[in-house]
């Protein structure tokens, strides 16, 4: 049976078209463009769901970690569910199956990393959480190039890892579990969501996941905050977590993976460890070191090689 990850990485869907032989002039730029498209996209996506999250920090001490994750999949699902009016009609078993993979993924994700950042920094939290779609990068990949591009990128991580609370050694062990776990559910959540979107049209499946995600966690979120979850600004500040940091990157992020093959895809997802630690410095008035530039650059260089490298492989 052929695995996940092979799907992804194989699959014509989950690439860019390739480019004629010759080209020339503004057409062949517009065609560089559409290649360059889904990256911007999954940059795009990072850049919210990174603040959105440091927003999140903030709203724990009104709803918990749990409640923070039931306000923002119950909030994004009935914002998503609106907007696209999904039709439940015609799937096959395999189509609803994916669904419901996506979203449990999803919500198993989002629970372990706000149970991590409730005791670990952001920065640290989602050093330890990229270490999962890195890891999808290795084994999805089919070019050796692929693996200097993800030693960079893991070079840049566990540095990172050392600017933000002294290292992984001196970190809570249940936070570091959790932002572990929360990474293998990310590499889930990338071969799901590109799944998601080959089956469903525009971002149907993403509602619909969205949706089984907030039914999941609404048990854990009702136990853990009750009706702190009513409380109107904290539903307020939970809409504003719930669009920037799920409906507006997951559907950039899905859009993404229909053009995006999974090993350059899981690769750029190490720019979050960078984009977490500018939205701590930002929002939460972490600060930034020599290192944390050092670990941003690495980082950075490795998801540019990764981008090259594609884009020289689709011309």
């Amino acid at each position: 049976m052929e695995s996940p990850v092979q799907d992804i990485s194989a699959s014509p869907a989950a690439r860019p078209a390739a480019a004629p032989a010759a080209a020339a002039g503004p057409a062949a730029g517009s065609r560089a463009g559409g290649r360059l498209g889904p990256v911007a996209l999954v940059v795009a996506g990072g850049l919210s769901v990174q603040f959105g999250s440091a927003v999140a920090v903030l709203l724990m001490p009104r709803a918990g970690a749990l409640g923070v994750v039931t306000l923002r999949l119950v909030l994004a699902a009935a914002v998503l569910l609106v907007a696209c009016r999904p039709r439940v009609r015609g799937y096959s078993r395999a189509d609803w199956g994916t669904v419901l993979a996506f979203g449990a993924a999803m919500s198993g994700m989002n629970i372990l990393f706000y149970l991590s950042v409730a005791r670990i920094p952001l920065g640290a939290a989602v050093t330890l959480e990229v270490l999962g779609p890195l890891a999808l990068s290795v084994v999805a990949s089919r070019r050796l190039v692929n693996l200097l591009w993800a030693g960079l990128a893991l070079a840049g991580v566990v540095l990172l890892s050392g600017a933000h609370g002294g290292g992984f050694d001196r970190l809570d062990p249940a936070g570091a579990g959790f932002a572990l776990a929360a990474g293998a559910m990310w590499a889930a959540y990338i071969v799901f969501s590109a799944r998601t979107g080959r089956r469903f049209p525009q971002a149907d499946g993403l509602a619909l996941a969205m949706a089984v995600g907030a039914v999941v966690s609404l048990p854990f979120g009702i136990a853990s905050a009750g009706d702190k979850l009513l409380d109107p600004a904290t539903i307020g500040l939970g809409l504003g977590v719930a669009l920037m940091s799920s409906v507006l990157p997951y559907t950039l992020e899905l859009l993404a993976l229909r053009r995006l093959p999974a090993p350059t895809f899981a690769i750029l997802m190490s720019l979050e460890p960078a984009i977490a630690a500018t939205a701590g410095f930002l929002v939460l008035h972490q600060t930034l070191g020599p290192a944390d530039a050092l670990a941003i650059a690495l980082v950075i260089a490795a998801s540019m090689g990764a981008v090259r490298t594609q884009v020289a492989r689709s011309r």
